[in-house]
């Protein structure tokens, strides 16, 4: 049996885990092996996982989150105009 990416995506957090049946880890690791896109989004959501895990505080600088949020609001409504400044 072949997984596709879309039931790859489905098993990352179990495959992370820990908690899939072996014969299932073993499709999944195989997949990883060979496929680039979801290597990549495997490593993405491992590192996120390590970056939320570690209990180190990060001062963001000041006006961060004005510049985040404006971006996003450009992000998700392109074409509306912001009242924010970046």
């Amino acid at each position: 049996m072949v997984l596709e990416c879309k039931h790859v995506w489905d098993y990352i957090s179990g495959y992370l885990d820990d908690t899939l049946p072996q014969e299932t880890k073993e499709l999944v690791q195989r997949h990883l092996d060979h496929c680039e896109i979801c290597s990549a989004i495997f490593d993405s959501t491992r590192n996120i996982i390590v970056l939320m895990a570690d209990d180190r505080v990060f001062e963001l600088p000041v006006g961060f989150s004005e510049r985040l949020h404006a971006r996003l609001e450009r992000e998700i409504n392109p074409g509306a105009s912001s009242t924010r400044k970046p």
